[in-house]
Parts: structure tokens; C-alpha cells; sequence
């Protein structure tokens, strides 16, 4: 250790106090914020029926393309009220992507990655 030099623990205390601290805490990123929507997607799947893609619709709220497809279409009514999301690819990008390349309106795992 040279004259000039000062220990390793105090360098780096001094280096610290300097450090800008963030304005904001940091929030999760996007593809945590997915994970978690799965999941919370997952167990209200697995409480009963989820509300049909009419029922959303007429209450305000958008659907995704895939979603208004599968409102359009003529199946069950057990297939409206299912969760496209666990086989859209939109949900597999966002989940393993930092900035997954989705883009069309309605779809949370775009939301996302918008922020």
C-alpha cells in the first residue's frame, strides 16, 4: 500500500456518500410484473369461471385480438370465459423477455413492457 492510498472500506464509503440516490424506488420490471399477472390470472382461474369476454366488453372494458376473436366466434360459452392468455405467445415473451416485441392494444403483458 503506497502513502497515497487509503483502505479498500473507506474508499468505498466515501465513493457511496457520493452516489446520486434515486428520486423514486425502482418498480419491478416487466417481466416480473408478468410472472405475477400469470399467477394472479392462474388462481382466479382456479376459484371458478372467469367473467365471459361479452361481460368484459360491455363492462368497458378491451379485449385483446385473440380475445375479440374468441368473442366473435361460434364456441362454448365454457371457451369465452377461458383465459387465452396461458396460450398466447404474447404471455411467453413477456414472462422470459425484458422488452418483449408485443404491441397490439388490450393485452397487459404489452402494457407492461410499454412502461
Amino acid at each position: 500500500m503506497s502513502k497515497h492510498s487509503i483502505p479498500d472500506d473507506e474508499f468505498f464509503d466515501r465513493l457511496a456518500e457520493r452516489a446520486p440516490l434515486p428520486v423514486e424506488p425502482a418498480g419491478a420490471g416487466a417481466k416480473l410484473k408478468s410472472r405475477i399477472y400469470s399467477a394472479l390470472m392462474l388462481r382466479e382461474a382456479a376459484a371458478g369461471r372467469l367473467a365471459g369476454f361479452a361481460e368484459c366488453k360491455a363492462a368497458g372494458h378491451g379485449l385483446c385480438v385473440f380475445e375479440e376473436l374468441v368473442r366473435i366466434a361460434p364456441v362454448s360459452a365454457a371457451a369465452k370465459s377461458s383465459n387465452i392468455c396461458r396460450v398466447c405467445h404474447a404471455r411467453v415473451l413477456a414472462e422470459h423477455l425484458d422488452r418483449a416485441p408485443i404491441y397490439w392494444p388490450h393485452c397487459p403483458y404489452a402494457e407492461f413492457h410499454r412502461s
